[in-house]
Order: C-alpha cells, then sequence, then structure tokens
C-alpha cells in the first residue's frame, strides 16, 4: 500500500513541474520533399503496373506462337508418316501382290488390311483438316496442339503397324519361295 502511494505522489509531482515549449514547428521543406517523393512512387508503380500488363500479353504471345509451332510440327510429322504409308503402298504392296507366292485368296486379305490402314490415314488428315481450319468446339490453341500430338503418335503406330504387316508379308514370300525351291529341286546326285 505504501509503495502504492508513492508511484501516485511522484506522478503527481511530475504533472506539476511540465512546462509546456511552444506550438510544434512545422518543416515545409521536409513536407515538400515527402510530396515530391510520394508522386514519383506512384509514377513508378503505375510503370511497373504497365510493364507487368506488357508482360503478360507478350507472355500470351509467346504461348501462343509456341502453340502453333507445336501444330505445325505435328502436321508436319503426321504428313511425313502418311507419305511414308503412301510409299509403302505404292512399293512394297504392288511386289507383294503381284509375287507368285501370295495366293489367291491372301490377295484380298492383304488388300483389305492395307486399305483399312490407309483409311484411316485419310480420316487422320480429314479430322486434322477440320480441328485447323474451323473453331472446332471453340478450342483453345494448346488443345488443338493436344489432339495434333494424339494424331501425330496414331500416325506413327500406323506406320509401325504398316510396316510390321510388310514385313511379315515379305518374310511369308521368302519362306515360300525357298520352299518352292525345296520342293523343286533336281535330285540327281
Amino acid at each position: 500500500m505504501k509503495s502504492k502511494i508513492i508511484t501516485i505522489a511522484i506522478a503527481v509531482i511530475f504533472s506539476l513541474n511540465t512546462q509546456a515549449q511552444g506550438a510544434p514547428v512545422y518543416d515545409n521543406t521536409n513536407f515538400i520533399s515527402l510530396v515530391k517523393s510520394l508522386v514519383e512512387s506512384a509514377k513508378q508503380t503505375n510503370q511497373l503496373i504497365k510493364s507487368v500488363k506488357f508482360m503478360k500479353e507478350a507472355k500470351e504471345s509467346i504461348e501462343k506462337v509456341s502453340n502453333v509451332i507445336r501444330q505445325l510440327k505435328a502436321v508436319e510429322e503426321i504428313n511425313s508418316n502418311n507419305q511414308q504409308l503412301i510409299n509403302v503402298m505404292q512399293d512394297d504392296l504392288y511386289d507383294i501382290l503381284n509375287s507368285p507366292y501370295i495366293k489367291s485368296d491372301e490377295i484380298l486379305r492383304v488388300s483389305n488390311s492395307f486399305n483399312s490402314i490407309l483409311e484411316n490415314s485419310l480420316d487422320t488428315m480429314d479430322f486434322i483438316d477440320q480441328i485447323l481450319s474451323s473453331d472446332f468446339l471453340k478450342m483453345t490453341d494448346a488443345d488443338r496442339a493436344e489432339i495434333l500430338k494424339q494424331k501425330e503418335i496414331e500416325s506413327k503406330e500406323m506406320v509401325s503397324n504398316i510396316t510390321v504387316k510388310t514385313k511379315r508379308y515379305q518374310d511369308i514370300i521368302s519362306f515360300r519361295k525357298m520352299q518352292d525351291k525345296i520342293n523343286n529341286r533336281e535330285t540327281g546326285y
């Protein structure tokens, strides 16, 4: 209790002895430089916001160009694969079908096998034409690029498939040719 009374007495004594030293003084030069600094800061912030908007637009433009390039590369790859299919159809299929070692009932099966791959290839090209020439289902460039990439993979699978079939039929022809030589050899030894 004594300590509380002493604390209150000291607080009263100090409050009675305080004197004001006059009105506060404002330094106008500091205030003006503060305002100038705030204005300059606002200009820099505004310029920074414009720069950020410009960078976002540039990024979007780069992404669009990147997607278009991806689409172009995918279309080129699909075109190359289709050219390979056509070359196989022109060269290898002709040789297979005209071989004396392919039976007449096999010709239709071989033709149908190769035709189904070729028709699938043509359908892929029609689909790609639709995707690229129209605003197909309001797709973005990234969506188109993804679909084209899938079609590119399918196209590679078709080339692989036709290569395997061609090799298989060539192996059949080679085997039958060898078999014919063995069966028709002269036995005069």
